[in-house]
């Protein structure tokens, strides 16, 4: 009887904005004919990296290929979401020769690595290697790190106060369990702030794990790809604030929609995501909208105070042209403030 080789994925994890999808869909760009596929995950119900990656004109790259995972966090959603969209790729007459997974970025990457080794899928994939996406500038500006001292101060005044930082625990989880780090954004950072991050992502690790720098998510595939983890197999090696079994929920985070209608420029709805992005808890906006006159797509991404834009492919002739951004913050976010800053 012959051994049926296993599928490799890569799952390629990260917080808010550090360039997964980027990363993803320049692995796409250079296959060199390797078919792949891909299953992407978003926070909330609303999708919008899925559609940055389908219909992208890549040779090779068709719609069927991009799994969209939108209506919950992907390690919370193992079974009902995860194992069957794995399972419709394996089935398909021509399978992937490998699998790219891209989590949202409040997701925590081990539960989803241990769902490797359920029946229905453990002898037909692997989990070829776990990429953790860091925002180089975002880590050097110490986004993730809580201040001691005025924790402290914060505990003199209220002793009900605990050490409970979403974004540093999501952050540490995904470092945690992590085969490669890529340090994106690097050339935003001078030696000194790439330094920093060194320092800080090695505070984190408790293992040796190897950091490579990326501007735009360009990297040769032959970097991220073949890493040869077998991760599933490893899980002791990769702790997680979450034990198994423990409940983990997002109710620190919540995102919206808000409908978008075409704009005179481009630089006038970047002058517009990045007021929005200033309103009290705003983590990530993102998202796509018609220029007035324009063919293409016009596709705006901000962290913080930095807001980017591009024109990505010309808008389909079928295509409804409603544009949308999606904003994710803390919980309690002001939506109104946000929805006003964007209405200009």
């Amino acid at each position: 009887m012959s051994i049926v080789e296993k599928i490799p994925c890569t799952i390629v994890t990260g917080f808010l904005g550090a360039g997964k999808t980027t990363l993803v869909r320049h692995l796409v760009e250079n296959a060199g004919g390797r078919r792949l596929a891909i299953i992407v995950n978003e926070f909330g119900d609303i999708g919008f990296d899925g559609s940055f990656l389908a219909a992208c004109g890549i040779e090779g790259c068709q719609d069927e290929d991009i799994v969209e995972l939108a209506n919950g966090c992907i390690c919370c959603t193992v079974a009902d979401d995860f194992v069957p969209a794995l399972n419709k790729l394996l089935d398909r007459a021509d399978p992937p020769e490998h699998i790219l997974i891209e989590t949202s970025g409040l997701a925590l990457p081990k539960p989803l690595v241990q769902a490797f080794h359920w029946p229905a899928i453990r002898s037909r994939v692997t989990v070829d290697g776990v990429i953790a996406v860091i925002d180089g500038p975002a880590v050097a500006a110490g986004f993730f790190a809580d201040d001691p001292a005025a924790l402290a101060a914060q505990r003199a005044d209220d002793a009900s106060v605990d050490h409970d930082n979403p974004l540093e625990e999501v952050f540490e989880d995904q470092l945690l369990c992590a085969d490669l780090v890529v340090m994106n954004k690097a050339d935003l950072l001078d030696e000194a702030g790439k330094a920093k991050v060194r320092a800080e992502v090695e505070r984190q690790l408790p293992r040796a794990v190897k950091m490579v720098e990326a501007e735009h998510g360009r990297l040769d595939p032959r970097v991220i790809l073949g890493l040869g983890a077998a991760a599933e197999d490893d899980l002791d090696a990769r702790p997680s604030h979450h034990g198994e079994g423990e409940d983990h929920d997002h109710d620190d985070f919540d995102s919206v929609a808000i409908a978008v209608p075409a704009t005179a420029s481009a630089e006038d709805l970047a002058a517009r995501v990045a007021r929005a992005a200033e309103t009290s808890g705003v983590l990530r906006i993102k998202g796509f909208a018609e220029v007035t006159g324009k063919p293409m797509r016009l596709v705006v991404q901000g962290v913080g105070a930095r807001i980017a834009h591009h024109y990505d492919r010309p808008w389909r002739a079928s295509e409804n042209r409603d544009g949308r951004l999606v904003v994710i913050g803390l919980k309690g976010f002001d939506q109104g403030a946000v929805a006003a800053a964007l209405a200009g």
